[in-house]
């Protein structure tokens, strides 16, 4: 295995194996190496993504129950760590969730049927919404994308926003052409399009997507049930989407109809929604 000392670099023939140790977070037996140019010692756990984390065995337990619609505080309170813990490991499973979700697009067959749509939340007050793009493939309802953009505050809130919070830059449209660009490179070229009838979507889509199908259909009213997302009966064009926007509201906590756990950096939201794509694209929808 070819392996290089993080501190000089130095290659394979400049180190040697300095014995083996017990890591004490899960009693794993790790060789350890020392470098004869620097001097320095290290591990095969110093290129790892985990380095350093003395609690990793909780990491798929918070993944479990930050997708299953728990808040970071009862998250904390059950696993008995604190808040901070959990609002770290999340930063770190984010990371690593993205990862895992580049790799599995990068190496997926080209999708043929892709559906599209903006699901609205609020960060912080509902004088300040957010919009979130996300794709899926139709049919197996695995996400594709998303993107998280601002926007402003519409109908009778529109006025009180500009009023407490000033002028609220639209990042829709930079944020879904961005979506676009990157989906350009895992949906086929003469694809099928589906969304609703949103003025905007056209555009988007002639642009990225000249000899692909755009194929939209009338919004209607969503049902009791489903978050409001999944609609009020009849034949649903574009059931895979408003089932995984159901899905997205039902599991994180932060994006339920009627809840107190609201977001409050948009960052923050995106790390929740990247862990929830690999949870869903790899867990919930295998």
């Amino acid at each position: 295995m070819k392996r290089e000392c993080p501190n000089c670099s130095a290659r394979n023939d400049k180190i040697s194996v300095h014995g083996q140790f017990v890591r004490k977070s899960d009693k794993r037996v790790l060789t350890r190496f020392r470098c004869r140019v620097c001097k320095k010692t290290f591990s095969t756990a110093t290129f790892q993504k985990n380095y350093r984390q003395k609690k990793r065995w909780l990491h798929p337990r918070i993944i479990e129950k930050i997708c299953s619609c728990e808040s970071q505080r009862r998250i904390a309170k059950t696993l008995k760590i604190s808040r901070t813990t959990v609002a770290r490991k999340l930063k770190l499973l984010a990371l690593h969730a993205r990862g895992k979700n580049e790799k599995y697009i990068n190496t997926r067959a080209k999708v043929v049927e892709m559906e599209f749509d903006d699901l609205e939340t609020f960060e912080h007050s509902k004088c300040k919404p957010l919009s979130v793009t996300l794709s899926v493939e139709k049919h197996t309802r695995k996400i594709l994308g998303f993107r998280v953009s601002s926007m402003p505050a519409k109908g009778l809130l529109a006025k009180i926003s500009r009023k407490r919070y000033g002028y609220r830059k639209d990042e829709r449209s930079k944020n879904r052409k961005d979506l676009f660009k990157y989906l350009k490179k895992i949906v086929h070229p003469m694809a099928d399009i589906y969304s609703d009838q949103s003025p905007h979507y056209p555009d988007t889509v002639k642009r990225w997507f000249p000899k692909a199908q755009h194929i939209t259909t009338k919004g209607r009213r969503g049902c009791v049930v489903g978050q409001g997302e999944l609609k009020a009966g009849g034949f649903d064009p574009i059931f895979s989407l408003n089932h995984t926007f159901a899905c997205l509201r039902d599991n994180l906590k932060r994006l339920s109809r009627r809840t107190w756990c609201t977001t409050k950096d948009p960052k923050c939201l995106e790390d929740q929604i990247h862990i929830y794509m690999a949870y869903h694209n790899f867990v919930l929808t295998k």
